[in-house]
């Protein structure tokens, strides 16, 4: 097993993530697929070793954001079946065909572009209708049976073009993982069951329909279709606090890194830029490298704690790019080299979330690609992702 650079790393639990897609898959209806949300470096994770994870779970579907993304994927499992949520410039419909990767088509211009550079080549390209139920995002737009019936049409002829093959029909709910979103959340199903209805009788049918993120998936169970999208409950986050009173979830993810320098400051001792903080009594002060180039948001500053020796400490002045400085003071035998969490099962991602008033989905997508992905099973190393190592 190589070794990598301990400066500041992340511990991914591949055991963890097996038993969140287990509990995912326990919920699922009979004939109900996963399709694993992998986009963002499987959300800060490392996606080439995150996927032959759940591939080994017997996951067979991924979606992505995008093209370089979707290779990714396909590199990493070859025979798997991925799809792209966002755009892919038309004039790659062969790249598409040629690797088996699915296509968001979200309105007729793009159908017919796409479909056109398809034909010209001489392939056919799998696609999935994205349709807009609330979102606003991208899709065809069916926020309203009546004023956008004629999407039904719109949709039935982008299926119809040559070159296009009609694989899915997928939407994507807003408000889900909201206490308060259950109205509105039926609303959408509601509307993305009728417009299929309404296709289906123009001629055209998909093999899969789908429309359950996360949230969905945990709480409305009747949505599920043909293929869930859970994206952050595999990881072991829920995308909200009243969702995560409903499924029992394993973070996947910790973040460590080490003690660089320990030192005693009197009182009235300025740590880090600006002076923000100024020591009001003698104190142990241990330096440690990570800072907002590694994804710590610099708004911590004076907000969070981490783990040393098994005690909770505070973050004192503010965080810099590479480092920040921790009060040790009271704590024995700190010392250099000694390994420091930054967030995990005690200072979690969602209270580091909750402090730099963002949500957990920024934290852990948020980390810096010089930070090396270290997967652990049975708390031993199985597999290293160095994204800064040199061949």
């Amino acid at each position: 097993m190589k070794k990598y650079f301990r400066r500041t790393w992340l511990d991914i639990d591949t055991e963890a993530l097996r038993d969140n897609y287990g509990a995912i898959a326990s919920r699922l209806r009979e004939g109900t697929q996963i399709m694993a949300v992998v986009k963002a470096d499987a959300y800060g994770h490392g996606v080439e070793h995150i996927v032959k994870e759940l591939a080994k779970c017997g996951c067979s579907w991924f979606a992505v954001s995008n093209l370089e993304e979707a290779m990714q994927v396909k590199n990493s499992e070859p025979d798997s079946c991925v799809l792209i949520l966002g755009y892919t410039p038309p004039e790659y419909a062969v790249q598409l065909a040629l690797n088996g990767i699915s296509q968001a088509v979200f309105n007729p211009e793009y159908a017919e572009a796409l479909a056109e550079n398809a034909r010209e080549n001489g392939v056919e390209v799998r696609i999935h209708i994205k349709v807009d139920t609330g979102m606003s995002r991208l899709g065809f737009a069916y926020q309203d049976s009546e004023k956008d019936s004629g999407a039904v049409e719109l949709i039935a002829d982008a299926c119809r073009l040559e070159g296009l093959y009609p694989e899915g029909i997928f939407t994507h709910f807003a408000c889900a993982d909201e206490e308060n979103g259950e109205v509105f959340t039926r609303l959408q199903y509601d509307l993305f069951l009728g417009l299929i209805h309404g296709v289906e009788e123009a001629g055209v049918t998909f093999e899969l329909r789908h429309c359950c993120n996360s949230a969905a998936t945990v709480i409305y169970p009747e949505m599920q279709l043909d293929m869930v999208r859970p994206g952050i409950i595999l990881y072991g986050l829920a995308p909200s606090e009243f969702i995560g009173r409903s499924i029992k979830l394993k973070p996947v993810m910790q973040m460590k890194t080490v003690v660089s320098m320990v030192k005693e400051i009197p009182e009235g001792t300025p740590v880090s830029y600006g002076r923000t903080f100024i020591s009001d009594r003698a104190m142990k002060i241990a330096t440690v490298p990570v800072g907002y180039a590694d994804g710590l948001p610099r708004n911590l500053s004076g907000k969070m704690k981490m783990t040393v020796g098994g005690v909770q400490v505070p973050v004192v002045g503010r965080i810099c790019m590479d480092q920040c400085m921790l009060d040790v003071t009271g704590i024995e035998n700190v010392s250099e080299g000694m390994t420091v969490t930054v967030f995990g099962s005690k200072n979690t991602v969602d209270d580091i979330a909750e402090n730099a008033n963002v949500i957990n989905y920024e934290i852990i997508c948020g980390i810096n690609k010089r930070v090396p992905r270290v997967y652990l099973e049975d708390g031993g190393v199985v597999a290293i992702s160095d994204y800064l190592e040199t061949k």
